[in-house]
C-alpha cells in the first residue's frame, strides 16, 4: 500500500464522461465532474485503516477502509454503494456493487504517475494523477 500513499494530483482524464453515463449519472452532474479535476489523498494510519480523500473544488469525498472487508460507500454522484478494496497483483483494486450493477476502479502506479481505471462493462475511463512534491 505504501507506493498509492501521498497526494496525487490529476493531470488527465480521457473517456469518463461516457463512464459516468454508463454508470447512470445525470447530465448535470456529469459536466461539473469532467470539468473537475480533483486530488487523491491516501494515508494508512497505525490500525491499518487506508483512508483516501478526493478533494476538489466541486465536492469532497473521503472513504476509511481495510483491505478485503466490505463497506458501504456513498460515492461523489450519491450512488450508495457496497464497495471492497483489495490488492491484487499491485493494483489497489475498488469493486463497487449497487442496484444489481458493478463497477472496477483498478489504480496503478505506472513510470511515478497513479493511473486510475474505471471500468463499467466495456467502458474504461482512464484517470491519471502525479504525486504533488
Amino acid at each position: 500500500m505504501e507506493k498509492f500513499v501521498g497526494t496525487w494530483k490529476m493531470v488527465s482524464s480521457e473517456n469518463f464522461d461516457d463512464y459516468m453515463k454508463s454508470i447512470g449519472v445525470g447530465f448535470a452532474t456529469r459536466q461539473v465532474g469532467n470539468r473537475t479535476k480533483p486530488n487523491l489523498v491516501v494515508s494508512v494510519d497505525d490500525q491499518g485503516i487506508i483512508c483516501m480523500k478526493s478533494q476538489s473544488t466541486f465536492k469532497t469525498t473521503e472513504i476509511k477502509f481495510k483491505l478485503n472487508e466490505p463497506f458501504d460507500e456513498v460515492t461523489a454522484d450519491d450512488r450508495k454503494t457496497r464497495t471492497v478494496m483489495s490488492l491484487e497483483n499491485g493494483k489497489l483494486v475498488q469493486k463497487q456493487t449497487w442496484d444489481g450493477k458493478e463497477t472496477n476502479i483498478e489504480r496503478e502506479i505506472t513510470d511515478g504517475k497513479l493511473v486510475a481505471k474505471c471500468i463499467m462493462g466495456e467502458v474504461v475511463a482512464v484517470r491519471t494523477y502525479v504525486k504533488e512534491a
